[in-house]
Formats: structure tokens, sequence, C-alpha cells
């Protein structure tokens, strides 16, 4: 990159001597020459080029309005359409024009002058406070959405906890009911002289001689 600062009594006296005709006339010059990133002392100038041209590199002219002095800033082998300025002034208009550079040497004729105003340092500041506002405002909203996120889980699980609680409780309850349930049941299979449930069978056999017929004694065996 190389950068020069002329004026413009010399660039006339070119002029006039025809070396402007080392344009080259089949090379257009940049087109959509726009200013981006603009701050109170620089900016970024971006551009297009017409298409099917064999460009190799660009010359940026920086120019003060109603001053004289220019700053020319050339780039070759590069395919880069923008361009950064610097060491501007606030509140200062500033002209700018772009032109191609072709294989062969010639470059085109300069595109249609751009104008555009540095803005006060003041105004840059604030828009960078406004921006880092912004992103603390962002954080502010994920670190909120997070709470929320862990509050719903925390949340759900005590609702699980509270659920195995309350079956827990129901299968405490419930097993008293059994026992019971099973002692009565053993109970009502019991006879009301021996609750163990014992039978009930005579010691002496049965004599079919119902004369000769022994007392019969009933033993409980358990």
């Amino acid at each position: 990159m190389k950068i020069f600062f002329l004026s413009t009594v010399p660039l006339l006296i070119l002029s006039c001597l025809g070396v402007s005709r080392v344009f080259a006339d089949s090379l257009a010059a940049p087109v959509n020459v726009t200013i981006k990133a603009l701050k109170s002392n620089s900016a970024v100038v971006t551009w297009d080029i017409p298409e099917g041209d064999l460009v190799i590199g660009f010359a940026i002219t920086q120019q003060k309005k109603d001053v004289r002095m220019l700053r020319f800033i050339q780039e070759v082998n590069t395919t880069t359409h923008s361009c950064t300025l610097w060491d501007l002034e606030e509140e200062t208009d500033y002209i700018v024009h772009v032109q191609s550079i072709s294989m062969s040497g010639p470059m085109s004729q300069h595109s249609e002058p751009l104008r555009f105003r540095t803005p006060k340092e003041s105004e840059t500041q604030a828009s960078k406070s406004k921006d880092e506002v912004t992103m603390e405002e962002v954080g502010a909203q994920l670190r909120a959405g997070e709470f929320i996120i862990i509050v719903v889980v925390l949340i759900m699980w005590a609702g699980v906890i509270a659920l195995f609680c309350r079956q827990y409780d129901i299968i405490k309850d419930n097993e008293p009911n059994t026992n019971k349930d099973k002692a009565k049941t053993s109970s009502e299979c019991s006879t009301p002289e021996h609750p163990t449930g014992g039978l009930l069978r005579s010691k002496f056999p049965k004599n079919n001689n119902n004369n000769n017929r022994a007392p019969s004694v009933n033993i409980i065996e358990v």
C-alpha cells in the first residue's frame, strides 16, 4: 500500500499536459462507493467493480472539503473492495474518489465523488456506550432465562419427591390393614376351643354293633 499527499495545483498542471490520458479508457470506474463504520477519526470506504473488468488494485483519493491538500492511497495485488481511512478530524467534511488499476498499469476514471461528514467524539462515545448497554441487557436476559430454567427444574424435582413420599405413605398405611386381614382369616379357620385351628378326631373306631357301643372320647390333636 502506497500513500501520497498531493496538492491540487500539480494535479491541474498534469491534467493540462495531457497526463490524464494515462487512464485506461476501457477500464470502468468503481461503482456503489459507500462509507461504513463512520467514526469521529476513522471510516471505511467500500465499492464494487463492474463485472468482467480485470483489476489488480485500487487507488483512493481523500480530500477535505474546501482544502487543496489530498491523500492518495494506492493498493495493488488485492481483491479487497474496501479501505480504512484514518486520522480524520471530527465534524469535518470529506470527499472520496476510487479508481481501479488494470493489469497493464493504467487506472480507470474516478468514481462518482462521495461526500461524508465525521461525527463528534462525544456522539461516538455515546453510541459506543449505548452498544455496551445493549450487550449488558442481552446478558441480563440470558441470566434471567437461566434462572427461570433452574427454578422450573427444582419445582419438577420437588413434585417428583412429593409424589414419591405420598406413595410411600399410602403403602405404609396399607400394611397394618393387610396384617389384620391375615389374622382375621386365620381366626375364622380355627375352633372355639383351640384358636390355632386344631382338628377333632375320635380315638376309638366306631363299632357296627349298636348294642355294644363303647363311649367315645374326643381327642384334639394339635
